[in-house]
This record gives structure tokens, sequence and C-alpha cells, in this order.
């Protein structure tokens, strides 16, 4: 394993080394972190389609140095208009693949301009420059869209596979990959900014395509479409003011389970420890129960935020957690697969972001002409009308989504964040109480063995799923407390793909990216 990247001004880290390459170049050219940050995205929705894409989401935790505060913003979708329970009557949930699994508007393209014109300084043409490239040049594919090509390519749409499985075969890892479809709309998207994807031609072709195909979305629904800022979330730990995207994110989790975490004495806590992983996961565990009972959009009910952060509540929380006996909740599987990037520039500012099609290539279904895969998001609202999830017209759904940052005296210390639904807010927790408590660099806390747990789907059971790095005696202990322990790989995808940047007191910005995927970490 390779050390940190460290930079004197600037740091971008990705899961895909062309991705942040491409933010290296806009700040060369004299952007700044948040136009770094979009060409970075952008980026990512070309050489990790089976990621994220412009039929996705993204959400966005952003430090403005010239204003001195973090801002958020939520750049999910909602559901169409014509979106009911009634147009799956006798089904039990929602699809989740094909044309009636694409049923919330993609996010994406919205919240590039937005990010960028408030805080960019480049134009949102020359920040799309890298990704229109990739599209028409080609870039070698990578070993995980290979990988999730074999798990996921049959259930891709005809006009999808005709992309994504050229002449009906997997491409190979490491052969050229051009999108040339997807170039044309990017370019489409350059000229004309937003409007020229939720208002002109390529709304106008995708809403034709699903009244054709049997889809439910329409030119209002794109129309209608704003993504919006938000103030964060936050609390402090341990002199740090740790931030979040507010719901429909999940974000509070994570901020909760650090509460929780407060009333412990991590000195006396061995990292890697039976009791690390215990305290870890019991924390999250109650978390997400919370979660699972509250979480949706909060224009549709009431997220009673000020009780769930509450630090008293904290104490009640971390008081019915045993040293020795697992809790026994449940919790649903939340989805798959995303792609995390951050970004500082030498000015101080910093981007936190993540973006998502839910599943592999998301609903599988390529919309007419455009190249655009479209995410799959809704199909985790639920069709019973006494669900918190609900699915309700022009709604958007729980979301999984959930970049973070810590800052410390007021300015950025830490960025991070990760692939995986349910996996986020643990992955995070492991890699903030990693460089926190332990003083782990980046690179380290992101090395070091991970857990996850809770339900995968197609999995009847709750396991805590361990890397089988973590030690024998420690697997052992944590089976005989009550946790169902699965070992995996020793670096297994199921952990998902996380990145991280610290900045220590003398401004050096320290850079890890996931040996788990393609990523790259550039600074200087």
């Amino acid at each position: 394993m390779t050390g940190p990247v460290i930079g004197t001004k600037t740091m971008v880290v990705s899961p895909h080394y062309l991705a942040s390459a491409a933010g290296a170049r806009m700040l060369v050219k004299g952007g700044n972190a948040y136009d770094a940050a979009v060409a970075v995205s952008a980026a990512l929705a070309v050489v990790y389609p089976h990621m994220t894409g412009l039929g996705g989401d993204a959400f966005w935790l952003g430090y403005s140095a010239g204003e001195g505060r973090v801002r958020a913003y939520n750049g999910s979708g909602r559901s169409g208009y014509a979106v009911r329970r009634d147009c799956y009557a006798g089904e039990m949930a929602i699809p989740r693949r094909g044309v009636r699994s694409a049923i919330t508007v993609p996010g994406m393209a919205d919240s590039w301009e937005a990010v960028q014109r408030e805080y960019g300084r480049l134009t949102l043409a020359e920040v799309l420059e890298p990704a229109i490239g990739y599209c028409t040049d080609g870039f070698p594919l990578s070993p995980d869209q290979h990988g999730g090509s074999v798990l996921a390519g049959a259930a891709l749409s005809p006009e999808a596979a005709a992309i994504y499985l050229p002449g009906g075969r997997i491409p190979a890892a490491g052969g050229r990959f051009v999108q040339r479809q997807l170039a044309g709309t990017l370019r489409a998207l350059a000229a004309g900014g937003r409007d020229a994807f939720y208002k002109g031609k390529i709304a106008e072709e995708i809403s034709e395509y699903m009244q054709a195909s049997g889809g439910y979305l329409t030119r209002d629904d794109f129309a209608d479409h704003r993504g919006n800022w938000e103030e964060p979330l936050s609390t402090d730990y341990h002199g740090h003011r740790v931030y979040q995207v507010p719901p429909n994110s999940q974000g509070f989790t994570a901020l909760m389970a650090l509460n929780i975490l407060e009333r412990y004495n991590f000195a006396d806590i061995g990292h890697g420890s039976y009791e690390y992983y215990h305290l870890l996961a019991e924390a999250l565990k109650l978390s997400f129960r919370d979660r699972d009972r509250v979480l949706t959009d909060p224009a549709f009910s009431r997220i009673p935020l000020d009780q769930l952060l509450d630090k008293g509540y904290a104490a009640q929380l971390a008081a019915s957690i045993s040293p020795q006996q697992a809790l026994a909740i449940g919790s649903e599987p939340v989805g798959r697969d995303t792609a995390y990037a951050a970004v500082v520039d030498g000015e101080g500012n910093a981007v936190s972001f993540i973006q998502s099609l839910y599943f592999e290539f998301g609903s599988g279904v390529v919309a007419g002409d455009t190249g655009i895969l479209l995410q799959n998001r809704g199909s985790f609202f639920s069709l019973d009308p006494g669900h918190i999830n609900t699915l309700e017209p022009h709604k958007r759904t729980f979301h999984t989504l959930m970049p973070a940052m810590a800052c410390r005296d007021g300015k950025p210390a830490y960025l991070y964040g990760t692939q995986g639904g349910e996996g986020q807010p643990q992955t995070q927790t492991l890699l903030l109480t990693r460089m926190l408590h332990y003083g782990m660099d980046p690179q380290t806390a992101v090395n070091e063995p991970r857990f996850v747990w809770g339900r995968t789907w197609g999995e009847p059971t709750q396991e805590l799923k361990l890397e089988s790095r973590v030690a024998a005696g420690v697997q052992a202990e944590l089976a005989e407390a009550g946790h169902l322990v699965r070992a995996v790989g020793s670096y297994d995808g199921v952990m998902g793909h996380a990145h991280a940047i610290s900045i220590d007191g003398n401004g050096y910005r320290s850079g890890g990216t996931d040996p788990r995927c393609d990523g790259s970490a550039i600074g200087w």
C-alpha cells in the first residue's frame, strides 16, 4: 500500500484517476475548488458510468473561504406529478429495474450549474471540457466498470446494451470506451446550461421516450425541477464541528452516532479491538433504528431533528449499549453504488460531494439517443400508504447520499465519504474516528480493515461483515457477543470506495483513496 499524497496548497480525491485529473486541470487553469469539483463530478459521469451519471442525483457540502461558512446543496430529484401508488396496483413493490423504476427527475445537471454559478470562477463549458473529451476520445475502461457490467449487464435495456455491451459482449477492462451520444448531450448542456437539460431537447427526448415505453416522467416534471441550497446539519465532536446535508439525506444518522460515541473515551479503546468495532456498530445500529422510523422528504413529514441530534438523547442511547451484548435491531437494504469525491484549493475553499444512479447502471434504461442512464432511486419508495417513505407525486425519496466535512476552528479539517448505501454512515464513522482519535492519515484510515452491518439485497440476515484482516480473536469476541459475524475478502468490494482529505495545522493537505477502486489523489 502506498502512503498518502500530500500537497501544500491543493488536493483532489476521487474513485477514478481520470476524474481526479479533470479536477486538477481546472485548478491549474485558474479555477477554484468549486470549478474543480464540478469537473470531477462530470468526468465521473463519463468514466464511471455504472456508478453515476447525468441521469442521477448529487449532494454537495462546500466551504467558501470568502464567506467563512459551510453550505449544502440538495441535488436530488422528485417523483413525477403522475407517479402514484396506483401506478403499481397489484404489485408488492416498485420494480427495481426498467423504465417503471425511473420515476424521479435526475438532479445532478441542475446541481452542477447551481454550485458553479454560486461559487465557481470558470464557465460551465470550461469545467465540462474534460468530460466531453473522455466521451469523444474514449478512455481505458476501468476494472470496476467491467465488474459492474458482469454483475448488471443483463438488466440493461436494448438502448443501454448497445452502448455498454457493444456487440453484445461485456467489454474488457483496459479497452477504449467511447460514448458518442453522451458527448452530444454534454455539449448541449455546456452551451445551454441547465435549461438545455430540463426545458430543452434533452428533456423532450427523455419524456418522449418515457411516453413511448410505458414510463411516467413528463416534460413538466423536468421543467419544474429545482435543487436547493440548505443550511447543513452539524454537531460538535471533540473540538470539531461535523457537517452533513439535511434530509432527505440520511446524513443525520452519522451525526447521531458521533453524539453517542462522544460519551466514550477512545484513549482507553484500542483501535481494531473488539471494543472498537462493537461500540461503533452498536452506535450506528441505534441511529439506523431512528432513521428508518422518520426519514423521508421533509416537505411531506416532519422529521424531529432537534430531538434526534440532542446530546441528552444521545446519552440515553449510549446507556442502552451493553459492552458484551449486541442489540437486536433490524434494517432494510438501502442501495449500493455511488461515487464520492472531494477537492480543496489553495485559497481554502473545500467541496465534499457524492453522486449516484442507485444500482449499478441505475434503472438499466438509456432514454432515446441521449446516452443518459436514468437512475432507479425512486424504486426505494414504499407502496404501503402507512409507510413514512410512501410513494406520492412530486416527492423526494429517502436518500442514502451523504458527503461529510469536519471543521476545526471554523475551517475545514477533514473531508470524507464513501460509496455504499447502508455503509456510508458506517465507513464515515470509521474514517473520522481513525483520523481524529488515532492520528491516522487519510490513506491509512481508508486502508485499515472495515466492517459493514445490515442486510444486503437478497440476503435474509442482519450480518456484521468484517474484512478477513480483522484479527481472528476479535471476530470471535464479536460473534460471542451476538453479532452475526461473516468474514469477507481482505479488501472486499462490499465495503465500498472511501476517500478522504485532511488539512493539518500547517495547512498541508493529505489525501487518501480506496485501494478497492480505480481512484487517485492529486495534490501539490
